[in-house]
């Protein structure tokens, strides 16, 4: 179910019969045509155990179920929205940046550590986004927010990417990411960077990027 950006910080989609999608709830702007919006119990995709999982994990946005015949508009906060198009592979992203995506999607929640071992596991909470993300899988379209706007940056084998951790919204594709540590005599005396930690990112896919460094 395709997106299409009205402006920076509003989407359309269109609901056809049969079809659902979900999103957060409460970002209904205005629809068009017989469109119902029914509360997410289960706060997305999969069966009890989901949704039991997506709570322990702190992954539980309340989302809601949208179906019917026509369009919707979509926006939350005034914050930035991209849209983003899976081609069967996956997405990491924290599901409070989850806008709206597309119901043929596969979710699930992935622990931090899988990624990046116990590094991965700080970065969760040098980000303050826990242990745990969430993940979206399959052929269709995701809408996240973040702040100040956003850039894809590609990522291909051989050429890494440098995030702040701060300013990374989301990633898909083959990707491997770590975190680094800058720590040095000179941020020790105060006189470095101020960029002590990196998040790396390597393989082949793309990383999101937002212009600032503050949480939704």
């Amino acid at each position: 179910m395709p997106f299409r950006e009205i402006n920076s910080k509003m989407v359309e989609a269109t609901v056809a019969p049969g079809q659902k999608l979900f999103s957060q709830r409460g970002a209904m702007l205005a629809y068009r045509g017989e469109v119902g919006f029914t509360p997410n119990i289960r706060g997305g995709q999969g069966g009890l155990m989901s949704m039991i999982g997506r709570r322990v994990a702190n992954e539980a946005t309340p989302l809601m179920t949208v179906e019917g015949s026509g369009t919707v508009l979509f926006g939350h906060g005034g914050h930035h929205i991209q849209v983003i198009n899976l081609a069967g592979d996956t997405l990491y992203v924290e599901a409070d940046r989850l806008l709206a995506f597309d119901g043929t999607l596969q979710q699930g929640t992935m622990f931090m550590g899988s990624q990046g071992g116990v590094m991965g596991m700080v970065r969760g909470q040098v980000t303050g986004q826990g242990l745990f993300t969430t993940t979206l899988k399959g052929h269709g379209a995701v809408a996240v927010m973040a702040h100040g706007g956003v850039i894809e940056l590609p990522i291909t084998p051989g050429a890494e990417i440098r995030v702040d951790p701060q300013a990374y919204v989301a990633h898909h594709g083959d990707v491997r990411n770590k975190l680094s540590a800058a720590l040095g005599w000179r941020e020790m005396v105060g006189r470095g960077s101020g960029e002590a930690f990196q998040l790396e990112l390597s393989g082949s896919g793309a990383v999101y990027v937002q212009a600032s460094e503050e949480k939704l």
